[in-house]
């Protein structure tokens, strides 16, 4: 079992930055596809940004490419996303996700095991 836990949420300005965390307890995500999801007030979950065991390969929404980056550090047992240049349509609750293995469809959150609770990110204008 995976338990993941999200930090670095809050409030900015469009223009600003932001670094979220994902922390993983239970086992090391040494072997996991990691993801980020997120979702807005009225909308479907929406894939953001994944990154595979090694970090080798990243994949990113078309609306955060150039923006987000994504990380990983596997001795921590921890991933990353930093957001830069944020917008307001970028106001969510960011969620970070895993699962054992690749699967060649990273963006479709059915694939994934375990998920985190949240946090909320909102980029005023």
């Amino acid at each position: 079992q995976v338990h993941l836990v999200e930090s670095g949420g809050g409030l900015v300005q469009a223009g600003d930055s932001l670094r979220l965390s994902c922390a993983a307890s239970g086992r090391t995500i040494e072997s996991y596809l990691m993801a980020w999801f997120r979702q807005a007030p009225g909308r479907e979950r929406e894939f953001v940004a994944a990154i595979n065991w090694s970090a080798s390969s990243t994949y990113f929404a078309d609306s955060v490419k150039g923006r987000f980056t994504i990380s990983r550090d596997n001795a921590k047992n921890t991933m990353y996303l930093e957001m830069n240049s944020l917008k307001p349509e970028d106001t969510a609750v960011y969620t970070c996700a895993a699962r054992l293995g690749y699967n060649v469809y990273y963006s479709a959150p059915y694939v994934y095991n375990y998920w985190g609770q949240g946090t909320q990110v909102t980029v005023s204008s």
